[in-house]
């Protein structure tokens, strides 16, 4: 049911926005923390689409969240927009999107920064701790009250990444690809392969992507089939969950030491797809090295819509206080952080 607000209620609030690789969330979240509305669009992709045509896809999901909480378009629509988005990896992206985003009188204020830190966010109760975010792709983010943070550019290979299903499913077709031609060690990876797409062997799907026959982003498929032939006990798919884990906990250890945080308690939240989907072989691996390189350090896995990090943001800067962030976790069920630890 729509929500009708008066004008000067409709600027106390948050338009909380997740910009995804896959898909994009907006919440309209009142002062008090109830959500509103709420719609989901398409994935926010600047270095495919464009800055403009990026922000002009939000367009639609921003009108339907806005229209379900009952807001008139046209209007702002909040006291402030907190966005966290995907592909904002530097501050000087993060101030390009913040004016593109304050152009479209979406709210009185604008916030935007990278999604790690609404991932941060939602699995913290404020400004501390370390986050790591392995989804399509892979960053780290660290924050202390006082403001200083740790980062890392996170453009991919350029910048020393890798991880996250786009590194993953490429590794994964690498090796099988070579394991067929000879070139590389023999693999189960390329009879997995050639079985979830119904095709000879990895080289016929290059082909079938290269030809435009199969759509390249089916290729994130690929990362179950790298678990399923990893725990048929494939040392190549093995090796590629090992190195996903040590990659992990060298962001996060390097963001403990680059806020001398290693010597202390301090929460680290892992989220995105890839650590959501718990698969032991995964989090079993990733929590040992972690007790071993950051004793003190406190993993937890966060499976909340990463809307929830951006709404909380939003709600932290209009003071809104304990309770109206509590209002807000219990809106989502996946709300609570685990915390973990080795065994």
């Amino acid at each position: 049911m729509s929500v009708s607000l008066s004008a000067h209620e409709q600027l106390s609030g948050v338009l909380a926005i997740d910009g995804g690789n896959s898909k994009t969330d907006v919440a309209v979240v009142a002062l008090d923390g109830t959500v509103l509305g709420s719609a989901r669009g398409e994935g926010f992709r600047p270095y495919s689409d464009g800055s403009e045509q990026a922000i002009e896809k939000l367009a639609p999901t921003v009108a339907a969240a806005a229209t379900q909480a009952g807001l008139t378009l046209g209007a702002v629509l909040a006291t402030r927009v907190s966005a966290c988005m995907a592909n904002v990896d530097l501050p000087v992206e993060e101030r390009r999107f913040r004016a593109a985003i304050t152009a479209r009188g979406w709210g009185a204020s604008v916030a935007v920064t990278n999604d790690t830190f609404g991932l941060l966010r939602a699995g913290t109760d404020g400004p501390r701790g370390i986050a790591v975010v392995c989804g399509a792709g892979i960053n780290c983010v660290g924050l202390l009250p006082d403001g200083r943070t740790a980062r890392f550019p996170a453009l991919g290979k350029l910048t020393g990444d890798w991880g996250g299903g786009s590194s993953i499913s490429s590794e994964a077709m690498w090796h099988a690809a070579r394991a067929e031609d000879g070139r590389g060690e023999p693999t189960a990876l390329s009879a997995s392969i050639a079985a979830h797409f119904g095709m000879s062997g990895a080289n016929a799907v290059a082909e079938a992507i290269h030809l435009g026959r199969l759509p390249e982003q089916r290729l994130h498929e690929l990362v179950a089939v790298l678990f399923a032939t990893a725990e048929a006990g494939d040392p190549t798919a093995l090796h590629l969950i090992d190195r996903q884990a040590d990659e992990i906990t060298r962001l996060a250890v390097v963001a403990l030491r680059r806020l001398d945080l290693l010597g202390e308690p301090v929460p680290i939240v892992l989220g995105g797809g890839v650590i959501a989907a718990r698969h032991p072989l995964l989090i079993d691996n990733l929590l040992t090295r972690l007790a071993e390189a950051a004793p003190h350090a406190e993993p937890r896995i966060v499976v909340a819509p990463p809307v929830l990090g951006a709404a909380l943001l939003g709600l932290d800067h209009l003071a809104a206080g304990r309770a109206a962030e509590r209002r807000l976790r219990a809106h989502y069920p996946t709300a609570t952080t685990e915390p973990e630890a080795a065994c």
